[in-house]
């Protein structure tokens, strides 16, 4: 049986799909055709590209910083009401 290769173009969609479009990694793998062990290789493959580029570790604390800025304020608002 010959092995099935994906092109990258096809391998970054299912990322998309997996983690922007709010499917489960088995829905995401069963509309595609593929298998969840195939889809979590891919992901690992992009989180390590997000790491080593140095996005994943710049966004995420700046999204949760901000986030924690907003709750404060709320927070300090509710308390001097």
């Amino acid at each position: 049986m010959k092995r099935r290769t994906f092109k990258d173009e096809f391998k970054s969609q299912a990322v998309v799909l997996a983690l922007d479009k709010n499917y489960t990694r088995k829905q995401a793998a069963a509309s595609l055709g593929i298998g969840v062990g195939l889809l979590d290789n891919w992901l690992c493959a992009h989180h390590k590209r997000e790491v080593a580029n140095g996005s994943a570790e710049e966004t995420d604390p700046r999204k949760r910083n901000a986030q924690i800025e907003r709750d404060n304020r709320r927070l300090t608002m509710e308390r001097d009401i």
